[in-house]
């Protein structure tokens, strides 16, 4: 084969074929215009490949040299945009192969020895996707650091706590907050679980049965950094449980993301008044010159079914396919970039808008009076004198029922009322019916007590400072 023969996409592979692929199908088939983003993952494999060939005496020194200087004119000509990526090469490997081969000559043509676009594709992706991992868990980090910091200062503000969207029990805004801390660092521990196992290299495995050439993966996989070697030909060229794994990770983080979102959009509306946010994050109306729009957040809402939309085409395009490699796996790239895109932009706004964020204390502490939230801790003060706890919870009702025909707090009433409920309430019970007096009682490890908060908040900043 000439050194142009790789130009003709006829024979890209084999000089078997007896007509050119027509245009439509070369359309339909080409990945370059989308995979070309793998083009360093693809340059660094070869080279660690190659290097390995030489170490086994597979090619020679000279080769070798040829390669490394070909793929450093590749990479700085990729880098600068010079690149001319071909749809007739049909892939990113192809087109780096073909002008690897332009530039190098013979040595160009002997990279690809003991290896398939099977296990090269796998190789690459992985490698792109642990890089991808990496610069996610900054970010993920970045975005439980701004919601701790904005927590801190409001350990003491006093929220209504909402079961079935209803005023329940007062809360600390601070202990809000972090409740989406744990959640997101539950996905920090998702994402390294998921690295973990993409770092597998799957080179060696050629088309899917191993090669006859003496190839030391072991030492491919140590230049290359991965922690591991896929120990079986035929689910090394095919598997693509670590991309699945990952858009599972990605899927629960949105839906995380997405949760938080929902709440600043609620948070901001006039119905609830609780927060504010900055100009730069907000949007307005073509028509309706009073309004500020939530855009960030209602966008982060809305890229959440794009994210788990991209997990359920993976989980669909993996279900029929059988042992080993099947041209279906070229769609697994596009939704799995597209996922790491949109997790990574996400993230990164979101918490420069969480850092943004103004809250409204009084506007809180006045809806948490609104609706009896101190009603439960009513409840554990009989208990605690002896009532048993079903007992107080219905002499409790009974005087919710008289306060909402009043039109007052719980706190409000005055003692003798209180006592007609029970004759146990004393004088005291007004420190217990206070919204700080309830966020206090709850000192308990996990709690919403300011106390805890704050201990909560040294936490995770400990935690997140490595």
């Amino acid at each position: 084969m000439s050194t142009s023969s790789l130009h003709n996409k006829a024979q890209a592979w084999s000089a078997l074929f007896s007509e050119p692929m027509s245009e439509l199908v070369k359309r339909y088939t080409a990945s370059v215009d989308f995979d070309q983003r793998l083009w360093r993952a693809d340059i660094d494999g070869s080279l660690a490949h190659a290097e390995m060939l030489a170490a086994q005496g597979i090619i020679g020194a000279q080769d070798l040299a040829d390669i490394r200087r070909g793929m450093a004119t590749i990479a700085q000509d990729i880098e600068s945009g010079a690149f001319e990526w071909k749809l007739d090469l049909e892939d990113v490997h192809l087109n780096i192969e073909a002008r690897l081969t332009a530039l190098v000559g013979d040595a160009g043509k002997r990279l690809h020895t003991g290896r398939s676009r099977n296990d090269q594709v796998a190789t690459d992706v992985r490698l792109w996707l642990r890089g991808e991992i990496d610069g996610l868990a900054v970010l993920l980090k970045d975005m439980q650091r701004a919601l701790v910091e904005l927590a801190a200062q409001h350990t003491d503000t006093v929220m209504p706590g909402f079961t079935h969207m209803q005023v329940a029990q007062p809360v600390s805004f601070a202990h809000h907050l972090l409740a989406y801390v744990e959640m997101l660092a539950r996905d920090g521990e998702r994402l390294a679980d998921v690295r973990r196992r993409t770092n597998q290299l799957p080179l060696g495995a050629a088309a899917l049965a191993g090669t006859s050439y003496p190839l030391d993966r072991e030492r491919v996989a140590r230049t290359l950094g991965f922690e591991g070697v896929c120990q079986n030909s035929l689910d090394a060229v095919s598997d693509r449980d670590f991309a699945l794994e990952f858009s599972a990770f990605a899927s629960i983080c949105m839906v995380h993301v997405s949760r938080l979102s929902e709440e600043i959009v609620l948070w901001m509306s006039q119905n609830f008044g609780f927060i504010d946010l900055a100009d730069r994050y907000c949007t307005g109306s073509s028509i309706m010159p009073q309004k500020r729009n939530p855009d960030v957040a209602e966008l982060a809402r809305g890229k959440t079914g794009r994210v788990v939309g991209h997990l359920m085409a993976l989980l669909t395009l993996m279900k029929g396919q059988p042992l080993t490699y099947n041209k279906d796996n070229q769609e697994d790239k596009e939704p799995l970039f597209d996922t790491v895109d949109t997790l990574r932009d996400t993230l990164r706004i979101m918490a420069e808008m969480v850092g943004g964020i103004t809250v409204k204390a009084d506007a809180m502490e006045r809806a948490a009076l609104r609706g009896y939230a101190t009603a439960t801790d009513l409840a554990d003060y009989l208990t605690k004198k002896g009532l048993p706890f079903r007992d107080a919870h219905e002499a409790v009702a009974h005087a919710v029922k008289v306060a909402i025909q009043r039109g007052v707090d719980l706190s409000t009433l005055p003692l003798e009322v209180l006592q007609g409920f029970h004759p146990a309430i004393e004088a005291d019970v007004f420190e217990v019916l206070s919204l700080r007096g309830s966020l206090n009682a709850r000192n308990v490890l996990g709690g919403t007590a300011p106390a805890q908060a704050r201990a909560q908040i040294e936490r995770h900043r400990a935690r997140l400072a490595g």
